[in-house]
């Protein structure tokens, strides 16, 4: 076998956020193969998305571990750790990410946080995981620089993978001795929410101490005195008021408290080209603010193409995904909130995470991947899930205690939808830690000394890899259609076709060791060669089967391509 870089081609094209005809493109990828490789699109609905929390990932820069003297003593995990943008950089570049099949990296709010510490119950804590903003225009020094972040798509681009940010929109950080409350015409700091209708969803805090920005506002306010001091000692305050006039001016938005937020994250978009955002607390939000969000997210995205148009990777539309918290695939486009129903996919996102696949993961595959494929090419056509196992905010994830790292690895790679690897999923990050309380259990530092030392953790990680690295070679397995061949032993196939493009895939599960025969009648003919990824194995289908023989059992079966 001989590897294969595939590197990824330039499209100069300035597409807007209309559905457009997707077209044929390249990703950076390294496959064992025989020959060359048709050009691969990339598809969101097929996505590989890698989730990580930025501060505890990998430390690329120990020089930026402490500021804003954040040195109180804090529970368990629930200070600073040190991860950063550069640490991501590093394992990008290190081919971490390609040689799992990730095409996409999703990393935690990156923006200011307070720079005070706050005690929820469970000891003080700060604010490492970003959802606590302090200043959305500056980046928290903690995670790196906006030098570092226009690195990261860079070198990301590069490599043939998409950037997506994490925002929030609905709330400010906790108020403490260091950081002030916004002014009562920003944020509302009660009632708490009750989550049994609409408005006591939306018109509350999530949580005490958690002010909620007035999202629903059209009244237009003064930016809060302690914002504007704060931009003063840096030296940026007419910059900032400059740029603030000029995109009120282009918009003829009120300047109302959403308005001025929307602009400071489409700023991120127009600055350094990010592919996507990933929407924090979306159901917590008047809809119609996030179809403004996107608006403007879209214009940012065409203007920075605009500006540099040698370094788009392909005509997609920029990318958001939303998190609607226990929305699940069987709803389809709908989330009910007891007296009123939503179409979030209506208001600019492609896609919605998903919170049912951890309770199907239990379920046997065909039972998962039909009713999978049903939905997504009927009630949710033309748009998308992301499935997850595992999260830094779900504190009932599938298999906690690590002892079905395989299967978990099966049923998220191989479900129909977008798949989101949580870091440490791959190499059985413990979700369970001593000393820590409620969601620190799974915020703990990436296992890297594990995956380096432990020959199982090893074992493990590589068959991640290689489920990973077919899913990113291939649609059809998250955004292509499912159909049985074989109910024992287990094989399944998965078509897409968009264009020119057509992708044909099969799968078998559950496998015998030693010698073991597969059918594929009907979808492969006979004399077809096949190249079975897994086992690294080329095979002839003859009499409607191919026949391996090996100790695995997983087939991933591919066209040789003549």
């Amino acid at each position: 076998m001989k590897k294969l870089l595939v590197v990824m081609s330039m499209i100069p094209l300035f597409s807007g956020c209309k559905e457009v005809p997707k077209q044929e493109e390249t990703t950076v990828q390294v496959v064992e193969t025989q020959e060359p490789k048709k050009q691969v699109p990339f598809v969101w609905e097929g996505a590989n998305v890698y989730f990580l929390l930025t501060d505890r990932f990998n430390n690329g820069n120990p020089e930026n571990d402490v500021n804003f003297d954040r040195t109180e003593e804090t529970g368990v995990l629930r200070g600073f750790e040190g991860g950063d943008i550069q640490g991501i950089i590093q394992k990008i570049e290190a081919g971490y990410f390609t040689d799992l099949g990730v095409n996409a990296i999703w990393l935690t709010p990156i923006v200011e946080q307070i720079h005070g510490a706050t005690n929820e119950g469970t000891g003080n804590t700060y604010g490492y995981h970003g959802y606590w903003t302090k200043d959305w225009t500056a980046m928290d020094p903690n995670f790196g620089t906006k030098k570092d972040l226009a690195n990261l798509v860079k070198v990301a681009h590069s490599k043939g993978i998409r950037i997506l940010l994490d925002v929030v929109l609905n709330h400010t950080g906790p108020v403490t001795d260091k950081d002030p409350v916004w002014p009562d015409d920003w944020v509302r700091t009660g009632p708490t929410c009750e989550f049994t209708t609409y408005e006591n969803t939306t018109e509350c805090t999530l949580v005490a101490n958690l002010p909620d920005i007035l999202t629903e506002s059209d009244e237009p306010v003064e930016l809060p005195d302690a914002l504007l001091a704060k931009w003063k000692d840096e030296g940026r305050l007419s910059k900032e008021l400059d740029e603030l006039n000029l995109f009120f001016e282009r918009t003829d938005y009120p300047r109302a408290p959403r308005y001025y937020i929307i602009k400071w994250l489409t700023d991120y978009i127009n600055d350094y080209g990010v592919d996507g955002f990933r929407v924090d607390t979306v159901k917590h939000v008047n809809e119609n603010a996030w179809g403004d969000l996107y608006k403007e997210a879209c214009y940012a995205f065409d203007m920075w193409k605009k500006k540099h148009q040698d370094r788009i990777l392909d005509e997609n539309p920029f990318y958001m995904v939303g998190e609607v918290y226990n929305y699940g695939i069987s709803g389809g486009r709908d989330y009910d909130f007891g007296d009123r129903k939503v179409d979030f996919f209506g208001f600019g996102f492609k896609s919605l995470i998903n919170f049912e696949l951890k309770g199907d993961a239990n379920n046997d595959y065909e039972s998962i991947f039909s009713k999978y494929s049903n939905i997504l090419n009927t009630k949710l056509k033309g748009k998308s899930v992301l499935n997850y196992l595992s999260s830094h905010d779900d504190g009932g994830p599938f298999d906690r205690e690590r002892k079905k790292p395989y299967r978990a690895a099966n049923v998220l790679l191989l479900t129909p939808g977008a798949s989101q690897i949580y870091y440490g999923d791959e190499t059985s990050r413990p979700l369970i830690v001593e000393g820590a309380e409620g969601d620190a259990n799974l915020r703990s530092f990436m296992n890297w000394k594990d995956l380096d030392t432990v020959p199982e953790i090893q074992k493990i990680h590589k068959h991640w890899q290689k489920l990973g690295q077919f899913r990113r070679n291939h649609p059809s397995i998250g955004a292509g259609k499912h159909k049985i061949l074989t109910k024992a032993p287990y094989v399944f196939s998965r078509t897409y076709m968009e264009g020119e493009f057509k992708d044909k895939v099969v799968v078998g599960l559950d496998l015998p060791k030693g010698k073991k025969s597969l059918s594929v009648k009907g979808f492969f003919g006979d004399g077809t060669k096949l190249f079975d990824t897994y086992s690294e194995t080329e095979v002839l289908v003859t009499n409607g089967k191919v026949i391996l023989e090996n100790d695995f059992d997983t087939a991933l079966l591919e066209l040789v391509e003549p």
